[in-house]
Order: structure tokens, then C-alpha cells, then sequence
């Protein structure tokens, strides 16, 4: 049986773009490896949980894996406690939490990731001030900084449950039963969290995280940290925002238990973290994430010592959140000369299936993820290549793939690495 090398660039794809001349990112991005891999490869086009469904990371990597998110997703919060190494016990309520900058007479929300320049040292000492200096009537909590802007929070009750069936602080996201869905041009209002149902454990949870929410501010908006970053020009992270709470872990099998194959992951992030490890993929650190040099060395001392190797990339997410078009082509760009320059000499296609494709697409005209389909491309020896020149949506569209949905991209990898 062959490997598998499944690699996914966040926010890879995009939609037509008339200041692109009708073309996506990826498109226009020169990407000489990618389009050398394609004209080898069967392409096709995924949508990661569902057509007409804009979904965030956390559950479309979930379903891109082969799991059911209907089945088994319980929010994302648990997700990102479980990759920053926080146990979620069953009735916890679990948060994933954004640092922000609010004006702190009206709390209009100015910044919604604090400039995007916080640094994961100060963000530390921010949620180490938060953690000494806040309590919570009749509960405990952990609230943990991860990357950059990032945070978790877990808050445990003294006695009894909580439900994360409450509506969430950030309003860049709206509760759809247990996913949140992004919300295009959102309100500068901090919401207030408000109970989804009549029981006593939401109307708990809402009260808690609004106490936690105020109380973190006035901490904040005091700290030393916050001053210097107004005197140096940087906008204060002054606020914690919470979104896409959940109440339990999720119980998955794992890829061992449903494929027999022993995976190794190399992610960044804590909710694919999280989700890696919740999977039962053993984990290959990355020391440095934007040294693509490194991700190709670490793909390949990973494919050495797994039967399957997950390498989630962030690279072009961010730029498209922050409508950034030559950045977000600039990161594709440097994907392929680096990170697939590096790698695809090494690589032997009749040891090996490779898939690349992404999580989501994340339009820089949007500027949030968008329920376009995303780009595939699969490639082995022994396999009849599509003919097709190139590596993007629209090339995609003509591939003899098909269009699918995320849960069947596992199945037939595994089916193709067994020919």
C-alpha cells in the first residue's frame, strides 16, 4: 500500500474576482510546482462540508477528514482547549477567544485581532494579568493565550453543568445550532451572550461569560502592557471576544480505528491541533511555521515514520481575512517556490498519493471564508492524469474528480493508496 501526503492550504480558495479579471488568487498566483503537479495529477473541486455552506476551519477539517460534523461536532472552543492542552470535562464551557480593541467609553469594537500585531509574548502576559485578577461568582476558568491574538478560555462550574447553547460575544460570528456562521460586514457592537434555550445551565453560562467579558476588560484596559502599546501607536488589546462555545469534547474514532493507518500531523494552529491529536495523529512539532524549508523536511521525516502525513499550512488564510490581495498571492507564491520546490524532487509518486487542497475559501473581496468550492488535485503513479495545465478553481471544475463533498476525500485516498 502507498502513503498518503495530505496537504492543505488554509484559505487556499477563492471566488471570481472582477479586480482579478474574473480570476481567483490562486489563479493569478505563478505557481510553477503546483501547475507541474496538476498536469499529472486528477483534479476536482471539494466543498468542504457541504454546497452553499461557508464553513469555519474547525469543522470543515472535521469533515475533510471524513468525519460527520452533524455527527460529531460539539463547537469549536473544545477544539482549541484540546490543542493548548486544556482538559474539557463534560459540562465545561469552553470558548475560543480573540483578543480585540474596543473605545473604552462606548466599547464600539475598533479592531476585531488588536492590529493584528500582538505579540504571542505580550498576549501571554495579558492572559496571565487576566487569569491572577479576575474571579467568577461560583466558577473557575482557565484562559489561555495561544498565537498571536488567539486565545481560549474554559470556564468550569463549582457545582453542576454549563451548556454552550448561548449566542456568541463576537458579532463577526452567529450561532447556527452548534456551528457559528461568519457574518460579512458585521456590527461594531461586543454582543452580550444570551441563553439559546430556557434551562437553567445556558442561562448560567450567559451570565458567566459576560461576567468573565467585563471583568477582563477593566483588567485590560489598566494593564502596563496596553499603555506601552498605545504609547508605541499599536491599538490596546483591551477586550477578549468569544465565539463558537462547546460543552464536550467530541468523541471521534480514530483515522487508526476507520483506515488502519497510523497518521503523523504537522499543523500550527491549536484548533487543527486539537483536532489531530482528538484523531489519534501522532504529532511532528514545527518549530518555526514560516520557514517553508522546514515544513518540506518535516513532511518527509514524517512520511518516513507514518503510514499518512496531514500538513496544514495557514499561509494564504490571513491575508484574505485582511483583504490583502498581492499578500495573500504573495504567500501561494511562496508556497510553491519554497515549500513545494523543496519537497516534490524527494517525493517518489509510486511510494506515494498526494492530495493538496484546502480547508475553505477565504476571498480577499470577502474578506471571511466564502461557501465556494475548494481546489483538488490528487496525484500517484499509475493514475490517468486529467490533462489538465494548471492548479486552480477554474481548471478544477473540469477535472475528472467531480465535485465532492469533504467526507469523501479520505475514502478515496486510502482507496487509490490500496490499487
Amino acid at each position: 500500500m502507498k502513503k498518503i501526503l495530505y496537504i492543505v492550504l488554509d484559505g487556499l480558495g477563492g471566488t471570481p474576482d472582477p479586480k482579478l479579471n474574473g480570476k481567483t488568487e490562486l489563479e493569478v498566483a505563478k505557481t510553477p510546482n503546483m501547475d507541474a503537479l496538476a498536469k499529472k495529477a486528477k483534479l476536482g473541486l471539494m466543498d468542504p462540508i457541504g454546497p452553499g455552506i461557508a464553513p469555519e476551519s474547525d469543522a470543515a477539517v472535521l469533515s475533510i477528514l471524513s468525519y460527520d460534523v452533524d455527527k460529531y461536532y460539539t463547537g469549536r472552543g473544545p477544539l482549541e482547549a484540546h490543542g493548548a492542552d486544556i482538559e474539557v470535562r463534560d459540562g465545561d464551557l469552553a470558548w475560543r477567544a480573540n483578543f480585540a480593541t474596543v473605545n473604552e467609553e462606548t466599547l464600539e469594537i475598533l479592531d476585531r485581532r488588536a492590529g493584528r500585531n500582538l505579540s504571542t509574548e505580550e498576549a501571554k502576559a495579558l492572559a496571565e494579568e487576566v487569569n491572577q485578577k479576575v474571579k467568577l461568582d461560583g466558577a473557575d476558568f482557565i484562559f489561555k493565550a495561544t498565537v498571536g491574538h488567539r486565545g481560549v478560555l474554559v470556564i468550569r462550574k463549582k457545582d453542576g453543568k454549563l451548556s454552550a447553547n448561548v449566542e456568541n460575544i463576537d458579532p463577526g460570528y452567529k450561532r447556527h445550532g452548534p456551528y457559528s456562521i461568519a457574518i460579512a460586514n458585521p456590527s461594531k457592537e461586543v454582543q452580550k451572550c444570551v441563553p439559546l434555550d430556557d434551562s437553567e445551565e445556558a442561562k448560567e453560562s450567559a451570565r458567566l461569560t459576560n461576567e468573565f467579558v467585563m471583568k477582563a476588560f477593566e483588567v485590560l484596559k489598566n494593564s502596563e502592557i496596553n499603555k506601552k502599546r498605545k504609547e508605541e501607536g499599536k491599538k490596546p488589546a483591551n477586550i477578549i471576544l468569544l465565539r463558537d462555545a462547546g460543552d464536550s469534547l467530541p468523541k471521534v474514532p480514530t483515522l487508526q480505528s476507520l483506515y488502519g493507518l497510523n497518521f503523523g500531523s504537522i499543523v500550527e494552529m491549536p484548533v487543527e491541533r486539537g483536532i489531530a491529536l482528538l484523531t489519534g495523529m501522532k504529532e511532528v512539532p514545527i518549530e518555526d511555521s514560516t520557514d517553508y524549508k522546514l515544513w518540506a523536511d518535516k513532511v518527509l521525516y514524517a512520511l518516513e515514520h507514518y503510514d499518512g502525513v496531514y500538513a496544514h499550512l495557514k499561509g494564504p488564510d490571513v491575508p484574505g481575512h485582511d483583504g490583502l490581495y498581492d499578500k495573500k498571492i504573495e504567500s501561494i507564491e511562496k508556497i510553491d517556490s519554497v515549500f513545494f520546490e523543496n519537497l516534490i524532487p524527494k517525493l517518489d509518486l509510486s511510494n506515494v498519493v498526494i492530495a493538496v487542497t484546502a480547508d475553505h475559501a477565504t476571498p480577499c473581496s470577502l474578506k471571511s471564508h466564502s461557501e465556494d468550492p475548494v481546489p483538488l488535485m490528487v496525484i500517484t503513479s499509475g493514475i490517468t492524469p486529467d490533462g489538465l495545465d494548471y492548479f486552480g478553481e477554474s481548471a478544477c471544475a473540469k477535472g475528472s474528480i467531480g465535485r465532492i463533498k469533504g467526507t469523501e476525500l479520505m475514502p478515496l485516498l486510502v482507496k487509490i493508496a490500496k490499487e
